[in-house]
């Protein structure tokens, strides 16, 4: 596990790297992130309906093909709402 990843496990999306407190808080809602330049982060899918559950997403990230301005794309895991699995990146 390279620095990047280890820097990622058990942490939430979009939460700064510094948070003292960077995992999963209770009373919320979330999706793991499987494979990809993701892999190991917790999603927030708390206020999510139904149909975004269902809908896969790109994410914002500095660490995947196609670096800064990148997106990583990860969709839902039929049958397993609680992980959403890389499926590519996207400029």
């Amino acid at each position: 596990m390279n620095g990047d990843e280890q820097l990622l496990r058990g942490r939430i999306y979009g939460h700064d790297h510094d948070d003292p407190d960077p995992g999963p808080r209770p009373g919320r809602s979330y999706a793991t992130l499987v494979g990809g330049p993701l892999d190991g982060l917790f999603l927030d899918v708390t206020d999510w309906s139904p149909d975004q559950r269902a809908s896969g997403i790109a994410l914002a990230t500095e660490l995947g093909r196609f670096g800064a301005g990148g997106r990583a794309l990860y969709d839902p895991r039929p049958g397993d709402p609680e992980h959403f699995d890389w499926s590519g990146d996207s400029p």
